[in-house]
């Protein structure tokens, strides 16, 4: 740990304010609680994409009962379970960030389609646990419990925006700090770190990391902040975050600030950050960062602790 100095009051500020890459598509939106995927026999569609994680596992739900199953590198997945009319997988780790795996199902009956080809996505942070697969036309319950899902899904964007406008409308500086009730009487603390480093064939090359811990009266805060350089042939820009523990648990509510491109050839600073209590946000962490754009790669920076 070391004093406050210049850097570490950017970091109070920050706190306060509002390789060569392979080429990828860009990673899929995941969707949150049951998803429904509606085959079209008379109309070719692109195959849906299914967002998966390592270790988690991905129910297949359909309407009717399936023959076989065909598995991209099915040695890579600890679990592949078929059964009537259900398909259970379970991918191990030797499934990396932004790979691509596809499943074809075959189903017994001669009703079309006859098969169904699904593209399982590993993404940084997020899964979709269970799919339900219709084809044939949904049922009202089915459209019911997809509406109701929805209305939920809104109401928590609605809580969360409500939640960063409020934090953004509030003071900037120590003032902020305050207000927000993450500034005790043991101020911010800082802490250079040494250890973080990305892995082999990446794009982003990290320089300088720096973390702070804020604990006031009613709340307390984590940040890091990054110095990343752009090694790569493309533009690189964050869209989003994962801070994963050596258990696989992750810290969730991170807010990503300085989404801002990073040109080849070129550093920028971003700041990733989350409440945390001073209980919280202990140990050792992986930093996912992901991108939107396609042929950009992911970045996973290993060591990131917190004071």
């Amino acid at each position: 740990m070391f004093a406050l100095s210049s850097t570490a009051l950017l970091g109070l500020a920050l706190l306060a304010a509002p390789a060569e890459a392979t080429e990828r598509a860009p990673l899929p939106t995941c969707e949150t609680g049951t998803r429904h995927i509606e085959l079209d026999a008379s109309a070719p569609r692109k195959t849906p994409e299914v967002c998966i994680r390592p270790e988690l596992s991905l129910t297949l739900l359909f309407d009717a009962k399936l023959a076989r199953v065909e598995v991209g590198g099915r040695e890579r997945f600890r679990r592949v379970e078929l059964a009537a009319a259900s398909l259970t997988l379970v991918a191990s780790d030797a499934l990396h960030d932004a790979e691509r795996v596809p499943v074809t199902v075959y189903f017994q009956d001669d009703g079309a389609p006859t098969s169904a080809t699904f593209m399982l996505v590993v993404h940084p942070s997020q899964a979709e646990r269970q799919v339900e697969v219709s084809r044939h036309e949904r049922t009202l319950a089915s459209y019911r419990q997809g509406e109701q899902q929805a209305r939920a899904e809104a109401q928590q964007c609605r809580e969360e925006k409500a939640r960063l406008q409020a934090e953004c409308s509030g003071q900037s500086g120590l003032t902020g700090l305050i207000e927000n009730g993450w500034l005790g009487e043991k101020g911010v603390v800082a802490r250079r770190l040494k250890g973080v480093t990305s892995r082999p064939g990446e794009p982003l090359e990290v320089r300088d990391v720096i973390s702070y811990r804020a604990v006031g009266p009613k709340k307390g805060r984590v940040a890091v902040e990054l110095e990343l350089f752009n090694g790569g042939t493309v533009t690189w820009t964050p869209t989003g975050a994962a801070l994963v523990g050596s258990k696989r648990e992750e810290l969730t509510g991170l807010t990503v600030r300085s989404l801002e491109p990073i040109p080849p050839g070129k550093s920028k600073r971003i700041v990733v950050e989350l409440d945390a209590e001073e209980s919280e946000a202990r140990g050792t962490y992986t930093l996912k960062l992901w991108t939107g754009e396609a042929g950009a790669g992911g970045v996973n920076l290993d060591g990131v602790t917190f004071p």
